[in-house]
């Protein structure tokens, strides 16, 4: 199968079955060893307003051992963004237990990032999916989440929907280099982008930013305590979006006192800002599992 630019395979399309989500379509990725059996399956969650593409070199790194999965959510990357698809948490966190059974994936490993790890969590607590491990790198979990931006967006939609294209692309493009404390590689944040800037994507950018929200993250906090696997958690030391205090918290909040591992220097986008490192850790934790 050809590869993107990324390094990820082509996507394959997949066709949810789910009874209240009206057939939204999801690009998937899958990526195996070329010359040896899998050691096993991980399932690989990506965050906003990222896509697949944010665990790209990692993914390339684990596929040399492992059989790695990967999706864009409907709503973000190569997935279909129709207004008529909700893109809240809740309807993600659905759509990830289904995809899970589409695959036939009866206990992976996971490791989420951002809302990826409420959308994990999510669907291990509320909808019955079963892993073997949880890795969980700065993920929007504990109160208070949703930055002033997103309560702008919130409130008015429409108006940045709106916006003119070249404007918004330069929003775009500097809220991406932000996450990263401005040192990712241009063409690192113009690959991030490049989804949204697109004349279908600029009102899906707010719209998702309009549907996310703490309401539908609580419940799931509450629940926290009933994990049902072995959880690592890893952050960067100055994430600018999700300050590193929130994964003490989150530990807490977790049973079996779950390790930390710390990320000195690094921001939000961790997986693209140091890969090396983020896939070392991320192997260890497998092997150990």
């Amino acid at each position: 199968m050809p590869a993107t630019p990324s390094g990820l395979p082509a996507p394959v399309f997949v066709d949810l079955d789910i009874a209240s989500d009206d057939g939204a379509r999801v690009a998937t990725y899958v990526l195996e060893p070329e010359d040896r059996p899998p050691a096993g399956d991980v399932v690989l969650c990506h965050g906003t307003p990222w896509s697949a593409q944010v665990w790209a070199p990692v993914a390339r790194a684990l596929s040399q051992e492992y059989r790695v999965f990967l999706w864009d959510m409907p709503g973000y990357g190569a997935s279909p963004k129709d207004a008529a698809h909700r893109v809240d948490l809740v309807a993600q966190r659905r759509r990830f237990a289904a995809l899970l059974r589409h695959w036939s994936l009866d206990r992976p490993q996971v490791v989420a990032h951002d809302i990826g790890g409420a959308v994990a969590l999510g669907a291990h607590l509320l909808e019955g999916a079963d892993f073997a491990s949880l890795f969980l790198l700065d993920i929007v979990m504990l109160d208070p989440w949703g930055s002033p931006f997103f309560r702008l967006v919130a409130e008015n939609e429409s108006v940045f929907s709106a916006v003119p294209g070249p404007l918004h692309g330069a929003l775009v493009r500097e809220y991406i280099a932000g996450a990263g404390n401005h040192h990712l590689a241009a063409e690192a944040v113009e690959a991030l982008a490049e989804p949204w800037v697109v004349d279908v994507g600029q009102p899906a950018f707010y719209r998702q930013i309009a549907q996310l929200s703490p309401a539908h993250t609580r419940p799931i906090v509450s629940r926290l305590g009933e994990v049902r696997c072995p959880v690592r958690v890893g952050w960067a030391t100055d994430d600018p979006w999700i300050p590193f205090e929130q994964a003490a918290r989150l530990r807490a909040e977790l049973p079996g006192d779950p390790e930390v591992v710390e990320f000195p220097g690094l921001g939000h986008l961790v997986p693209l800002e140091d890969a090396d490192a983020v896939g070392r850790a991320v192997r260890q934790w497998l092997a150990a599992e």
